[in-house]
Order: structure tokens, then sequence, then C-alpha cells
């Protein structure tokens, strides 16, 4: 067998396979024999149907299914030969194959690009603040008497406003026609944005009985086609009104909190947003890092990895975006930042691994079993469960990646200029 090895590119490479006839020549005879073996041709007794008639009703079939198995064989070992891992699956381009003439064909793939040398030292960074303001635990204290809040009808009777929760029922009407007889019914807060801005400013002044018709025009990116940039009425009726009740801020209210005191919940607050701006700040710091180090080290990277990262990263935000009640279209500038970021991110990885060789650095079971009960804290489920999560080999591989990669950040980190943000 001959190879001819070319570089395309730095991350696209080309083998030339040439396997000897002879070889090509067995391997189509054995096709033949263990097609004998089986095949029922009619006017011959099984088994013995002449190779001339064979080859005349299934010389395509053999000849095709002959060149596939010599290139899965030829490929892995010419692989194996030249060192080579491709990061693709091998596009292949094969020759005619012919019984008794040599067979070739081209494979082309993906590859790690050589990287000579990398620049990950001296790094300006700047770490934003990680104190606490009188303003931020206020605003955890807003968010908690909120949650402690209750709802009532207003008393005395009074027009809706901004902050009460209405039930509104509603029919809608597009191009004259309802679309649905039956009346829908909705809760919303006015203010809040759940719903469209139009009826919000036709429920402010309203009283729980009373109907108005709202003209809505429907964007171009409607979830429903059908309503797309459309105009609508919505005939609406204010079923009910309530306003929320928000707990006084005293020891009582920390006590519902969980706290001994208001000065005591005040300071758990604190303590919890502290924590909070630490880790954003650490995360802060990883991503100027990492933009660093992609901008010191430009290198090609290949873009089945690119694709790969572009579409996990995708899938991750729309399931985010559903689990908050949000809806994200994948239009061309998503799925652009989208890429432009998954570049960015297969391109440090590929520099990081590279750090990691030189400096030796290896991921443990230790360090594994740190991990896990890092991951556990921060999710709030039991270590057992983090760990059988990760028991299939390739998420327990890509849990160590992200492990390595922290690692890596924090030499990279060492060797930088952090300054404190003013």
């Amino acid at each position: 067998m001959q190879v001819n090895v070319e570089k395309l590119s730095p991350v696209l490479m080309e083998f030339q396979v040439e396997v000897p006839a002879d070889r090509v020549r067995s391997e189509v005879d054995k096709a033949y024999t263990a097609l004998q073996r089986t095949a029922r041709v009619r006017g011959y007794r099984p088994g013995k149907a002449p190779r001339q008639v064979l080859a005349h009703l299934y010389g395509g079939r053999i000849h095709a299914d002959v060149a596939q198995r010599l290139v899965d064989a030829t490929l892995n070992q010419a692989l194996a030969d030249k060192q080579v891992q491709p990061l693709s699956q091998p596009a292949i381009a094969p020759t005619e194959l012919r019984p008794d003439d040599t067979f070739s064909y081209k494979a082309r793939f993906e590859v790690r690009p050589d990287i000579a040398e990398v620049k990950w030292e001296g790094f300006e960074v700047k770490r934003p603040s990680t104190t606490p303001t009188d303003e931020m635990i206020d605003a955890e204290i807003t968010a908690l008497r909120r949650e402690h809040s209750t709802l009532q009808a207003p008393d005395p009777e009074r027009p809706a406003a901004k902050g009460d929760v209405a039930t509104i029922a509603f029919t809608l009407e597009v191009g004259g026609a309802l679309r649905d007889t039956k009346e829908q019914e909705i809760e919303t807060e006015l203010g809040s944005g759940q719903v469209f801005k139009e009826i919000e400013d036709a429920l402010a002044g309203m009283t729980p009985g009373q109907s108005k018709d709202v003209q809505v025009t429907f964007s171009e990116q409607h979830s429903n086609a059908d309503l797309r940039g459309k105009q609508a009425t919505f005939h609406i009726t204010l079923k009910d009104l309530r306003e929320r009740i928000f707990p006084e801020v005293d020891d009582e209210f920390a006590k519902d909190c969980g706290d001994e005191s208001l000065s005591a919940l005040r300071e758990s607050l604190r303590k919890k947003i502290e924590k909070e701006l630490t880790q954003r700040a650490s995360d802060a710091v990883a991503e100027q890092l990492v933009v660093e180090l992609c901008k010191a080290n430009p290198i090609p990277v290949p873009p089945s990895l690119v694709d790969q990262q572009a579409q996990l990263a995708e899938r991750e935000l729309l399931a985010t975006a559903r689990r908050q009640g949000q809806r994200v279209d994948p239009t061309p500038e998503f799925r652009a930042r989208v890429r432009l970021d998954a570049e960015m991110k297969v391109r440090a990885g590929l520099v990081m691994a590279e750090i990691a060789k030189a400096k030796a650095v290896k991921i443990t079971e230790a360090d594994l079993e740190k991990g896990y009960e890092e991951l556990a804290e921060q999710t709030g489920k039991n270590v057992a469960k983090i760990k059988a999560e990760y028991r299939e080999p390739q998420k327990r591989e890509l849990f160590a990646g992200m492990i390595l990669e922290d690692k890596i950040l924090d030499i990279i980190e060492a060797a930088a200029k952090v300054a404190d943000a003013s």
C-alpha cells in the first residue's frame, strides 16, 4: 500500500492511498466466493452459478462493497502508520474499482493545527469589584418583600394601576373574523410586559366588569406564522383585580426570611451578594483571559469543531431561554454571534491544550472528586447524583476537559497582570 500525504491548509489534510492489484484481486475473489455460496440464480443449482454470471448480475454491487472494505481497512492503517488523528469524518473520493488493477482513493479530513509557540504570559485584565453596596442589599430586600407579599382586592375599589394583578378574558379578531368564539382567560401583572403594551395601556384605569377593544399589530417575528405582520383586535374584559400588599421591613419580616433580626438579614444578604460578586469577578477575569489568549495566538481552527461547538451552544441558549419562559429566534444574526463565540472557544481550547502539554498538567481522580463536589454545591444536587450524570465515558471526558481548562486558566491568571476595576 502506498500513501501520499498532502497538507492542504493548516487544518486540512489529504491522503492519497493506492492499494496493490494483488490485494484488490484477492478481496474481489473472496467476495465472489462468498456470494456464490448464497446466490440463488435461475437455471443453476444453489452454489453452482458461474462467476461470469454472478459478475453480470451483481458485479456493480460487488465492486462497490469491495471498494468500501478496502477503504475502511487501508485508511485506518494509513492513519495509524502516519500517526494522524482526524477531527472530522474523512471525505472519500475513490476511483472506479477494477478487479485486476490497483485501486486508489483520496481521503480529505480536518486535523489540529501545528502550534509552534504559545503566548500566554503577561496579559492585562481587570477584576470587577466584589464589594456589595447598600443599593444591592436594598434590591435583595425588595425582591424578598415581593416573595412574601400577598394579593387582595383593592379596598375601597379603584381603577387598575401599574403593579396590580389583573385577570382578563379576551377573544381575538383578525381580518374581521374571530379566531376562537370561546373566551380565553389570562392573569398578568400590569407593567410587567407580559402582554402587549397596547393591552396594558388599555387596562390602566379600567374597573372589574369593564370591557374594551384594543387594536394590535403583530410583529413580523411572531411565533405564530399566521399572525405575523397582521392587524388584530382584542376584545378584552377585566374580570378581577388584585393589588400586591408588601410586608413592612422590620425584625418580624427578617424572621419570616429565616434570620433573627433585620440587621442579621442584611448581613446574610451582604455575604450572599459578596459570594455572587466574587464568582462573577472570577468569570469576568476568565473571559478576559480567553479573549487575550486568542488575540495573542490567532491560530486557524478546524471548521468542524466550530460547527460542533456552535450547535451545542445554540441548543443550550435556546433551552435556557425556554426554561425562563423566553422565546429566542435563531436568526442569522443570532447564529453569527454564536459561531463567533464558538470559534473563540475552540481556538482557546486548542491553545490551552498546548499549554497543558508544555506544563504536563494532568487531571487526577482527586481533581474529578473535587469537581463533582463543587458542581453539587452550585446546583444543590447530591454528589452521588452528579457522579451518576457523568458516568458515561464521553460525559466524563467532557467534565475532565472543563476541569483541565480551569487549571490552565489558573496558570494564565497567575502570570497575568490583574488590576481591580475602579
